[in-house]
């Protein structure tokens, strides 16, 4: 049995929770409304507040897929209730964030400014120069546009330089020792 899987989703208040025949999971919060169709061959129920998933058999693909299920829907409910936050920093001499309207404006060192669009749900902010805050309620959403804009300009090895997520740890490499005795 899945430990994750077998976990009761407990459903807090202020929060609305339906459950469709087809497995379309729709949950409402205090921060907004998201929904998913997830896998038909789960059974989801919810009884008194809790929200529990099981699966019809020990097959590999339902293993795979029972706390996969249980962790999508708690995911949502996290979402509409507290929502999820991801934090890059930016490292390099003349490398910034600005933010314009909705935008976001970055200088990584190209010949042009590269400008972010969010997608709906999602917010961007600069609270500092070197600093980008991503916030919204789906976390699939949030971890991909932050892992959009740190591949606009990924940390190199050599010094560093580029965006980063918060506490991530750049593997720094030495480089040349230099040239001795060639002439």
């Amino acid at each position: 049995m899945s430990r994750i899987g077998r976990m009761p989703i407990t459903i807090p208040s202020g929060v609305k929770v339906t459950i469709d025949d087809n497995n379309k999971v729709t949950v409402k919060g205090p921060k907004g409304e998201l929904a998913r169709t997830l896998n038909s061959s789960m059974k989801i129920t919810e009884k008194d507040g809790v929200i529990t998933v099981e699966r019809p058999s020990d097959e590999k693909e339902h293993r795979s897929l029972h706390g996969l299920t249980r962790t999508l829907i708690n995911n949502m409910i996290v979402g509409v209730t507290e929502g999820f936050t991801k934090n890059l920093e930016i490292n390099g001499v003349g490398y910034r964030a600005v933010k314009q309207g909705k935008n976001l404006t970055l200088s990584l060192g190209f010949s042009h400014p590269v400008i972010v669009e969010p997608p709906k749900g999602i917010e961007l902010d600069a609270p500092a120069a070197n600093k980008i805050t991503i916030t919204g309620i789906d976390k699939e959403a949030v971890g991909g546009i932050a892992a959009r804009i740190r591949s606009l300009r990924a940390p190199e090895p050599y010094k560093g330089k580029g965006i980063k997520y918060e506490g991530e740890h750049i593997r720094r490499k030495v480089g040349k020792a230099g040239a001795k005795g060639k002439k």
